[in-house]
């Protein structure tokens, strides 16, 4: 019996990168990057909107961007407003996760696989995202 599917967000105020795990929760894959001007985000909401309902996603986990200090970016204060957004879309609340390091992480990994560097910036956001979701899957576990 399926699940559905984990979608996590690396969020951004140019890219937003999406990935999504199987149904059973095993893998995950980065699968879009979604683009966006940083003010009107409601192309970018139907679009993660549109994915949620053809991909069966039951859990969405939202990257979280945290200051290291600890204080409020205006950018994690766009995104907490984003998966309010989300939330009336999807009628699914997205689970808040913290992504400080997950597109330096997803940076690393990239360039440990000889990725040309003009390719790692189309996929950086959705490898970020792949990140949260097996951070999620394996919290899961």
């Amino acid at each position: 019996m399926s699940k559905g599917r984990v979608m996590g967000i690396d969020f951004g105020t140019r890219h937003i990168g999406v990935a999504l795990s199987d149904e059973l929760w095993i893998t995950a894959s980065g699968f879009e990057t979604v683009n966006w001007n940083g003010e009107d985000d409601s192309w970018a909401l139907d679009r993660i909107a549109t994915i949620v309902k053809e991909k069966n996603v039951s859990v969405i986990v939202l990257g979280k961007p945290s200051r290291t200090d600890g204080t409020v970016s205006e950018t994690e204060k766009k995104a907490v407003v984003f998966g309010e957004k989300l939330t009336e879309l999807t009628g699914i609340k997205p689970v808040m996760k913290d992504e400080r390091y997950t597109t330096v992480i997803a940076s690393r990994m990239l360039h440990d696989t000889n990725i040309k560097s003009k390719k790692q910036k189309k996929i950086i956001d959705q490898v970020a995202a792949e990140i949260i979701v097996r951070e999620y899957l394996e919290a899961a576990r």
